[in-house]
Parts: structure tokens; sequence; C-alpha cells
């Protein structure tokens, strides 16, 4: 199998533990990895959809979700799952982990005191899965310049002191997380360092034991030899020494058991861990380092001891030509300062010699020749994405259609009464702007939010009529004016007819015009307007370039369907107030005759 984590291994870390994170980032850096180690954080009871980490001197974002699925689909190659639940939730997010299929290989659970019953059984399931559990208990593993684990190592400078920066020729196993990073120092400081190391954890019944991990170990080629710290309680020593007997395992290994103390108290203790507790002769401390002594395992005469064993079979493994130097990496110095920013933009960048959008050069994309028209634009700089050209063309043919409708409009009529007042051109257009809201170009989010409400929850036009005026609210996208059924609204017409000739699916537009059939058999007005068919073609828009709901009710919720409005009736704004402007109109003064004056005499307080 070789190293369980290589220098391209991710993760996805199950809450948002930044502390920990932090550590994984600032380690990346320093042995400099190409890639962040966290692909992404789940983070069921987070607001937001990332969160600000550096990656050295410079701040990165890391995306958040609220479930280990979405987080998952979003990152297919994050194969190692870091549960930083507590003990009362890691048992269920293990258990979704193991059941979302050919996604992780290694799944960490840091937890303590998962019932053990619950453990088992969490344990058998990944097995069967192929997955590799580190813990319960734990605080993870290590591959020395490729992953590390949380807060395995500790601080930078204690990673860099312990060797734990590069690859060394050891392989490391124990029960104990406190330990493993005294281990580590002993190792770097009587031999090279560790190659790959896991601290299986502390529970009674954890995932991966002792001689999963040295089985791998063996197979890994980096690994020269192996230390393991075992402890009272306990018989998987035993099945070590099964392999060492029987050939599976044939590098050295340096063992120990902490616990021989127990020998001098007159009953049974318990020391620390879940599992560090001898219930029969065997488990003892002593009965397993003699056993282990007599299989050919190299066990010293105590614990103190274990440094100067690790040293002797390193220099002979070095002396027979296993080991040879290892050349220190250059590191990255991780900075003591760091300051963040207030600001983050994900949709163009100014700065170097030219600007960009959504990562395109500014001279790819404006001028003619380069195939980019205004609607890939604003698909890059509005959805980050580069649409396809029926797409592209049909946010343009939105555009064009709304930039309009007249003098009279509560919108333009600002814009002009602004223009005669002597403002400039930026005013005028605020004026206009200002309007736009509920009911003056809010209906394209409106329908867009409740036909697509209706249409997920399967409501027939029928009953979509029914819920809409049990809430008391008028539908959105239903209604006009002027235009009727026997005086059809051209622009709608033209954006059906586009929607027909060029979207793969019309889904929520044919919702749409089913419930058109039962307003207008009530009302001859109570039409598709523009706005709805523009709310409607939206979605199907989206759904036809594979967003899932989630993303195009944000959308929705943000208020970009209202932003084709604005962008659209701007276009209008400015061509009227430069009309007034050309026109050299006089300042307005609404006529009293059009106004209802009922003035009564003030009541005296």
């Amino acid at each position: 199998m070789g190293a369980l984590f290589t220098k391209d291994t991710q993760a996805i870390f199950w809450n948002n533990n930044k502390s920990a994170i932090q550590r994984m980032l600032d380690y990346d850096f320093t042995i400099q990895r190409e890639k962040p180690s966290v692909a992404a954080i789940v983070a069921p009871t987070s607001g937001g959809n990332f969160d600000k980490y550096f990656y050295g001197p410079e701040e990165i974002m890391i995306p958040t979700y609220k479930t280990t699925k979405d987080a998952a689909k979003e990152h297919p190659s994050a194969d190692v799952l870091l549960n930083f639940a507590s003990f009362r939730t890691a048992y269920d997010v293990t258990m979704e982990a193991i059941g979302i299929k050919g996604q992780f290989k290694t799944i960490m659970v840091t937890a303590e005191g998962i019932p053990e019953r619950m453990a088992r059984g969490m344990n058998q399931a990944a097995r069967d899965a192929g997955i590799v559990v580190i813990g319960p208990a734990t605080v993870g593993g290590i591959a020395p310049g490729a992953f590390k684990i949380a807060n395995v190592g500790g601080t930078i400078e204690n990673i860099v002191n312990s060797k734990l920066h590069r690859a060394g020729s050891c392989g490391l196993v124990t029960r104990s997380g406190g330990l493993f990073n005294e281990l580590s120092n002993i190792i770097s400081i009587n031999a090279d360092g560790i190659a790959e190391g896991v601290a299986i954890g502390g529970d009674r019944f954890v995932g991966s034991v002792f001689i999963d991990n040295l089985l791998r170990m063996e197979s890994n080629p980096q690994v020269k030899y192996m230390v393991l710290l075992g402890e009272v309680g306990g018989t998987e020593e035993y099945r070590v020494i099964e392999a060492v007997k029987s050939g599976k395992i044939k590098k050295p290994i340096i063992a120990w058991c902490i616990g021989t103390i127990a020998k001098h108290f007159a009953t049974g203790v318990q020391f620390g861990h879940a599992g560090a507790s001898a219930n029969a002769d065997a488990e003892t401390a002593g009965a397993k380092n003699k056993a282990m002594a007599e299989a050919g395992i190299y066990v010293p005469e105590s614990f103190n001891s274990l440094p100067e064993k690790i040293e002797e079979v390193y220099n002979k493994l070095k002396k027979d030509g296993v080991i040879e130097e290892i050349a220190e990496p250059v590191l990255k110095e991780v900075p003591s300062n760091r300051r963040s920013k207030n600001f983050i933009c994900t949709i163009s960048d100014d700065r170097g010699e030219e600007a960009n959008y959504c990562g395109v050069p500014i001279s790819k994309v404006a001028t003619p020749d380069t195939g980019y028209s205004i609607g890939d634009v604003m698909a890059l700089l509005w959805f980050k994405k580069k649409y396809p050209k029926w797409a592209s063309q049909f946010i343009e043919t939105v555009v064009k259609t709304v930039a309009d409708h007249g003098p009279a409009v509560s919108g333009a009529h600002n814009a002009k009464v602004t223009a005669r007042a002597g403002k400039n051109i930026t005013d005028c257009v605020i004026s206009g702007i200002l309007t736009i809201g509920p009911r003056f170009g809010g209906a394209i989010d409106g329908a867009a939010k409740y036909f697509k409400y209706a249409k997920e929850k399967n409501l027939s036009p029928q009953e979509f009529l029914g819920y809409m005026k049990k809430e008391g609210i008028p539908i959105p996208g239903i209604g006009h004016r002027i235009k009727s059924v026997r005086n059809p609204d051209l622009r709608v017409s033209g954006l059906k007819k586009y929607a027909a000739e060029f979207f793969p699916k019309t889904e929520l537009l044919d919702y749409a015009l089913e419930v058109e059939k039962l307003t207008t058999s009530k009302k001859d007005n109570l039409i598709l307007n523009v706005d709805g068919c523009i709310g409607c073609l939206m979605v199907d828009m989206w759904h036809s370039l594979d967003y899932n709901e989630d993303e195009i009710d944000r959308f929705i919720e943000a208020g970009a369907l209202n932003a084709f409005f604005i962008l659209g009736r701007t276009i209008g704004f400015i061509g009227h107030a430069l009309d007034e402007k050309r026109l050299a109109m006089p300042m307005y003064r609404h006529p009293w005759d059009d106004i209802l004056y009922q003035i009564d005499e003030a009541e005296e307080l």
C-alpha cells in the first residue's frame, strides 16, 4: 500500500477548528506544498460560504459546507476526513463519510469516549469499505514532508526540531498522542527522524490497530525500521508478534509497552486511556514486552533505554547501507506578523501589467475580434463562469428587452424630473434606480422564487394559485395593465421564441404558461408578463447549465435577477436624461389640477 499520505493528499476538515487548520496550513507552507492540505471545511452552523486562513504571508479562502456530502461532491479528490466532531456526533459524522462511496481512504476521529458498541460498529463498517480509521481518541498522524493531521508535532519550531519537516527512515506507531510527539523527538535526536507516524488512539476499540499500520509500513519503501509504543491492556501486540514470526514483517521493530509499574499495584488500575487496563496476565506490559523480545523484536530494558536502542538499530542499518544520508530540504519561513485583509475580491484583479475578469485578461475580452460579448463579460463578473453562446446571448436579450418602457414609468419619470432640475447624469440615473424594487422590477425575483418553489413542490397550477391566495401574495410575473391575451406583449413573444430555439429545456417557463391558462381564464390581462417570463427563463438557463437548486436560490436571494433589470433600465434612464438635456427642458413642476387636495384645518392641541 505504501505511504498513507502524499504531498498531494487533501483533507475535508469536519468542524471549523481554526487553530488546528492554521497549523496544517503553516506546515504546508513550510514544506512548500503546491496546494493546501485542507480542501474544504464542514461547518454545519456556519452562515458563510468560506473562511479565511493564512498560507504563508498571504490569506486564502477555504470553502465551507453544511454537510460532508456537499463538501465531497465539490472536492472529489479530497480523500481524507478529519473528524473533529464531539463524541456526541463523531459516530454519525464518520458513518456518513463511510457511506459516501469511493471518496475517503482515511478517516481520523479525534473524539474520545464514543460508546464502545458504536465504535465497534463504526470501525467494522470502515474495514468493510476499505477505509483506514485513525482513532477514536487520537491526535492523528503525519507523513513528514508531505501531510500532517491538525496538531500533530506541535508548533512549526517543534516540528523542525523533531525533523518532521521531511521524511526520515522510521515508521512510528503509538497509542498515545502525547507520547507520539515525544517519540518523534527522541527518534530525531538518536536517528534521522520518521518516514510515517500514526497515533492509533487511546480508546479501547480503535479503527486501525498496530498490525494494520505496521503491515502498511512494511510495504512502504521509505520506512526502513519501525518503532512501536504499546501500553498495558489489550492483546494487539501479540498480532504483531505473530506477523514477525510468520515473516509477514521482515523490517526491524523496536517496541516497548509502557505500564510495567502496574505489577506493583495490588489491584488493576487504568493508565489514562480507556484501553490501558490489563484484564489478564497476557495484557500486562511486562508479559507483552517479554513475548516481543522472545520473538526477535528489539525491546529495551526500560523506557529510559529506548533512545539507546533506537540509536543502536539505526546505526546498524546505516552501516549495512540500508539507510542513506538524507539531504535537508529548503524550508519557507512562516512570517511572525500577518495582517488579515478587510476586503475580498474573487471576480477581477487589477494588479500587474493588465487587469483581468475572472482570470481572463481584458485584452482578450474587450475588442470585437476576441469573440467576447457583453453577455460573456456579465457571466464572468456576475457568475464567475464562461457561459455557452446561447446563454450569454440570452443575457444580452434580457438587457435589451428591459432597457426602456417609455417615459411614464416611475424610474424614467424620476430620471427626467432630476435632469430638469439641472442635476448631472449620475444623479439622474441614481434617482431612477432608486425606484426599482418590489413594485418596479422586483417581479423578476419574485416570479423566479415562487414559480420555482411551486415546481419543486410538485404543486399543480391550480394548487399553486390556491397557495398564493392563502399566502395573500399576488403572483409575481402575472398581469399587465395594457397587454392581454388578445393584445400580447411582443417582448414576451420574442423571449419565448428565443428559448424555444436555443434552450436545452424550459421546464419552469412551461409550468408558468400552464398557470397562465388558469389566470387568463378568469381575466384576460392576467398574462405572463415580461418580468415573469425573464424570471422563469433565467432559472431554466441555470438549470440547463447544471447549477444546483441551492446555487440558484442564492442567486435569487442575492438579487441577481433584479440586477438585469437595473442594468437594462440604466440604459433607458441615461437616454431619458440626455433627451431632457438635449431639449433644454425647464424645471418641472407638477400641475395643481393633477393633485387631489383635501386640507382640513389642523386640530389644536
